[in-house]
């Protein structure tokens, strides 16, 4: 028994989509905007500029996932070219990272869902919280049916939330189209505004970054995905520029019906929006917030659960999680993210900690780049089915650093020593695992006696998969 690669090069386009876009362009595109100092040239050109570098860091990052195509291929990849003690710290902040993000995406759905029940008012925490968890799951049970069944929701999925966007992407265009004055005003002086100062454009960036996040997807699925070494490349160069164009287009179009300082006031925009334009299609727009959320969280769910399995195989986690049910999918793994999310859900003070999280992530990117400095030098004669330019490599590691870096100079908060903190936290936790005894007899009993109950058992081969064959950029396509 072993993970399927079901995944071609359509579906992975899809679990591009529903990874990247969720709930941030219908919720907080004024984010952006904020740190632009209400600029609409700059907001757009940060949009756009934001899409080059995702493509750029997404095309670096596919060398380990067609390197190394396994699940969890990010993991794996670091323990080879790191070693062990800076796996580990990924593991360790991603354990963390994972189930925050998770617990915020449910409770967001949640009221998004629930809050038209409640027309002027807040929704009560109780009912967001039980169905947040209802919701979380249903997640878990639906993984438990295989990559297949989740591919074939998020198709779905991604339909529905498409529909709206292009929707809102539509009207917008048609109201510029019209000439009216009101409309057009917010961008005949666009380039007359004041410009923003290197630490707030920095911000601006992380703002418009973590919208298009999700990419790394694939590499988190390289063992199940159909010849990786080509589907991999080609859905990122096809399914980023689609994202790109649907973000612009929306941002123009609430820029089309909405100032800047409502945008900026406004808790959700797209609601905002349609309050203005069609009030009545509140619910559809409503619809389509929870319909992006869930398939996001299920790419999450997806992604995690890789790692969990990944990890186990290697020896840093208890090896039940690295086993699978007869629908090929490692439900122990999917059952502990879930378990630590209803965690984060419950005790909902801790979602304040997901702020801390950005930093610890683009610390980890860099770290991706360092190794694959490094594992070119080492060992040069690797097979690379796909072999990203060196400049692209400088160039993620330039971003890395300038998004790190910037608001730690400019701005220092305590925010920041407290993600530093919780980064190196992991290398101690790391000295611990290493000095315990995890291979106890009563360990492997507790093994044996989940395995029985949860009928589950070992992969068959979990290096499976190694391609030989070469290509680069101008072969992807041919």
């Amino acid at each position: 028994m072993q993970l399927l690669r079901a995944i071609g090069f359509f579906r992975g386009n899809i679990l591009i989509l529903s990874a990247t876009i969720g709930a941030g362009i219908f919720v907080s595109p004024k984010g952006v905007l904020k740190y632009s100092s209400l600029n609409v040239a700059v907001s757009l050109s940060i949009w756009a500029a934001c899409a080059v570098l995702t493509l750029i860091s997404a095309l670096s990052h596919a060398e380990l996932g067609t390197t190394f195509p396994i699940s969890g291929a990010q993991y794996y990849f670091l323990k080879r070219s790191l070693g062990s003690s800076v796996a580990f710290l990924n593991l360790w902040i991603k354990l963390f990272t994972h189930p925050l993000r998770l617990a915020t995406e449910s409770l967001l759905l949640s009221t998004y869902t629930i809050q038209p029940f409640y027309a002027g008012c807040p929704a009560p925490e109780l009912p967001k919280r039980c169905l947040a968890l209802a919701v979380l799951w249903s997640l878990g049970l639906l993984n438990a049916q295989g990559v297949q069944t989740v591919a074939w929701l998020q198709t779905v999925s991604t339909l529905a939330k498409m529909t709206v966007l292009c929707f809102i992407c539509f009207t917008g265009i048609v109201l510029l189209g019209m000439g009216e004055r009101e409309n057009v005003a917010r961008f005949e002086n666009a380039l007359d505004a004041e410009l923003p100062d290197v630490s707030q454009i920095a911000e601006a960036f992380l703002q418009g970054l973590f919208a298009y996040s999700g990419t790394s997807i694939l590499n988190s699925m390289a063992g199940e995905i159909k010849n990786p070494g080509k589907n991999i490349p080609k859905s990122l160069i096809t399914g980023i520029p689609m994202v790109a164009v649907v973000y612009l287009l929306a941002n123009v179009s609430y820029l089309a019906v909405l100032t800047p300082k409502e945008i900026v006031s406004a808790d959700a925009v797209a609601l905002t929006w349609t309050d203005k334009i069609i009030p009545s299609m509140q619910w559809v727009i409503s619809f389509g917030i929870s319909t992006s959320v869930f398939s996001t969280m299920c790419c999450t769910v997806l992604s995690a659960s890789r790692m969990i399995y990944r990890a186990s195989q290697e020896g840093q986690l208890p090896f039940i999680f690295s086993m699978l049910n007869k629908h090929s999918c490692p439900t122990m793994a999917v059952s502990q993210l879930i378990i630590l999310t209803s965690i984060v859900i419950i005790t909902s003070d801790l979602i304040n900690l997901i702020r801390y999280s950005g930093l610890a992530l683009w610390f980890l990117r860099g770290l991706h780049m360092i190794g694959l400095l490094k594992l070119r030098y080492q060992e040069p004669n690797l097979p690379r089915p796909y072999k990203v330019p060196l400049p692209f490599i400088f160039g993620s590691i330039a971003i890395s650093l300038f998004l790190i870096l910037t608001p730690l100079i400019k701005t220092p908060k305590m925010e920041h020593v407290y993600g530093l903190i919780f980064i190196f936290s992991g290398l101690l936790c790391y000295w611990i695992h290493v000095h315990l005894n995890q291979h106890s007899v009563s360990f492997v009993k507790v093994t044996c006696y989940l395995q029985l109950l949860f009928n589950v058992s070992p992969p068959e081969d979990h290096n499976e998969g190694i391609s030989t064959e070469k290509s680069d950029l101008k072969e992807i396509f041919l």
